[in-house]
């Protein structure tokens, strides 16, 4: 278990914002005031991957003393392979579920909803487990559902607005890599590839970067995720294609290649703090 904590004052949760991560590689949590989001107590507990998303999330809300108190907002972050995006002027409510099983498979027992992203005017469709659904919404009155992907899509439209040029950005996990290309503040692509090593992390960055004939001197690629140690040794061979590589740093609205996150919490925690 991994804890940060900054001047919280746990016994009075009203006035804080609730933000929990759900991951197959462990549960965590922010909890911070609505006015100070520089200000956390963060926490990640891993979890039993043999046990259903529903059995883990009852154990974590049970075993949790602090998600038994009272907030003012909840927010919860599932992190999914099962999204897709939609351009925001072809979307219409009644087709999510038709959209939405057109670009994956079905599954019994879940339920399809969207997060509507005005920055980048895209609307995100993904699942989550009836079950987990039900628990978390009897548990808080006032809940809001993202995918991971959503928070970092509205951060990183906002960041290359902002800087201009092409640029792609990757946040890399223990079995996944969320990948998003934008072309001066435009969203290219999103995606998420089943990857777990660098090897496989370099194939579809560089491949990406070949198929949207990005520029190997002048165009960026910016990394987060991962440990200090594997984003090295990735930048260190992508280096050979690629000039410009950064490592992400949300916490000051920059990238700096020669600067990483000093804090455990996860990017898209932190991305939707930034964007609300």
């Amino acid at each position: 278990m991994n804890t940060t904590k900054k001047d919280i004052d746990l016994t009075h949760t009203e006035q804080y914002m609730l933000s929990i991560r759900l991951s197959p590689d462990g549960f965590s949590f922010a909890v911070h005031p609505k006015e100070e989001k520089n200000v956390m107590f963060f926490r990640h507990t891993p979890v039993n991957v043999q046990r259903s998303m529903a059995a883990n999330v009852k154990s974590f809300l049970a075993q949790t003393p602090e998600l038994n108190a009272e907030y003012y907002q909840t927010n919860i972050l599932i992190h999914t392979l099962r999204y897709t995006t939609v351009p925001l002027e072809l979307f219409e409510d009644e087709q999510m579920e038709t959209i939405f099983y057109q670009n994956l498979p079905m599954r019994n027992n879940e339920i399809v909803l969207c997060n509507i992203l005005g920055n980048s005017n895209v609307v995100v469709l993904f699942s989550i487990d009836k079950l987990t659904h039900v628990f978390l919404s009897e548990r808080f009155p006032r809940i809001r559902f993202f995918a991971t992907v959503s928070s970092q899509l509205e951060y990183l439209t906002l960041l290359s607005k902002q800087k201009g040029g092409r640029k792609i950005y990757a946040n890399l996990h223990t079995d996944n890599m969320e990948v998003f290309c934008f072309e001066y503040g435009k969203l290219q692509l999103a995606n998420t590839y089943p990857v777990n090593n660098n090897e496989d992390r370099s194939y579809y960055l560089l491949n990406l970067w070949k198929q949207l004939e990005y520029d190997a001197e002048q165009d960026e690629l910016h990394l987060t995720g991962a440990s200090q140690e594997e984003r090295n040794e990735l930048i260190g061979f992508l280096r050979q294609f690629i000039l410009k590589i950064f490592i992400i740093n949300p916490r000051t609205g920059t990238s700096d290649a020669s600067e990483s996150m000093s804090e455990d919490i996860p990017f898209d925690i932190q991305s939707l703090l930034i964007c609300e």
